[in-house]
This record gives C-alpha cells, sequence and structure tokens, in this order.
C-alpha cells in the first residue's frame, strides 16, 4: 500500500466507499408473499434512491484522487468526500422510509397481511459505510496508534 503513495486518510475513505460500493449489489429490500405459490423476490441498491448511493461513492472516489493524493482532505475536496458520504446516508434513510412506509396499513404494498416488505442487509450496510466514512472524513474517528516500542537495552 505504500507504493500507491496515497494518504491513510484518503485510503480508508476509499475502501470505505468501496464497502458501500458493494452494498449496492447486496439486497436493499426483500418482498414475501403468501398464497398463490408462496415466494418473493429482492430488489438491490442500483434502483431507485440506490443510485444517489452511487453517486456518493463516486464522489468519495474523485475526492481522493484530486489534488495531492499525499496529503489528507483539506478545503473543498474534504467537503466533496463529506458529501459523499453524507448522499450515502441519505439514500438509505430515504429507502427505509419508503419501505417502512409500505408496511403500514393502506400503504403502497398493503395486501390484507400477504406481502411483507422488509429491509435487506445492503441497505444496513450501505448506512453504516455512510456515517463511518463521514465520521472518518470529519476526523470524529481516527485509527489507533501503534505503541512505540522502547528502545533496546545498551550493553
Amino acid at each position: 500500500m505504500e507504493n500507491l503513495n496515497l494518504n491513510k486518510q484518503k485510503l480508508y475513505a476509499l475502501i470505505i466507499a468501496g464497502v458501500a460500493l458493494i452494498a449496492l449489489f447486496l439486497p436493499w429490500a426483500t418482498v414475501s408473499y403468501k398464497g398463490f405459490g408462496a415466494g418473493g423476490g429482492s430488489v438491490n441498491g442500483l434502483k431507485g434512491w440506490g443510485l444517489l448511493a452511487l453517486l456518493g461513492v463516486a464522489a468519495v472516489a474523485v475526492a481522493s484522487f484530486m489534488e495531492d493524493k499525499t496529503k489528507e482532505y483539506a478545503g473543498n475536496m474534504k467537503m466533496v468526500a463529506m458529501g459523499g458520504f453524507g448522499a450515502m446516508i441519505l439514500a438509505a434513510v430515504i429507502t427505509f422510509l419508503r419501505l417502512s412506509s409500505a408496511k403500514g396499513k393502506g400503504g403502497d404494498l398493503d395486501f390484507g397481511g400477504m406481502v411483507k416488505v422488509s429491509a435487506g442487509m445492503g441497505l444496513f450496510l450501505c448506512a453504516i459505510a455512510g456515517v463511518l466514512g463521514l465520521l472518518w472524513v470529519m476526523g470524529i474517528v481516527k485509527m489507533p496508534q501503534k505503541p512505540s516500542s522502547p528502545a533496546p537495552p545498551k550493553s
């Protein structure tokens, strides 16, 4: 990783954005229904509001490779990276709110309790990655420092 000449803050932000990108391919919503040949399906994050999270991943990547890669985020690029992680959070929250409104009585998918809509693992993973990335870029979450080893005894 030292050959990349990439600052650790930018490297870990890219790793977190990569986790969010993987989360886009995982199920964001699962639908199951009873009767008429019980079954169900799932929808990944590359549809609907998940595209906003994809734009957030792209924003973090752009912010990481613009300007000097060997220094931490600064100025506008820090704002772009924070906005990218914020977009991931916003996409997950909006999708979760839309799913929870579909669960309630009289919602979009209420057929007398025969249809069950639930949030998928990708939705939660994208939200966690967005929050962790935002806290990381803001400097609230930091990597633990390695304890310095004592000097060898002189003989």
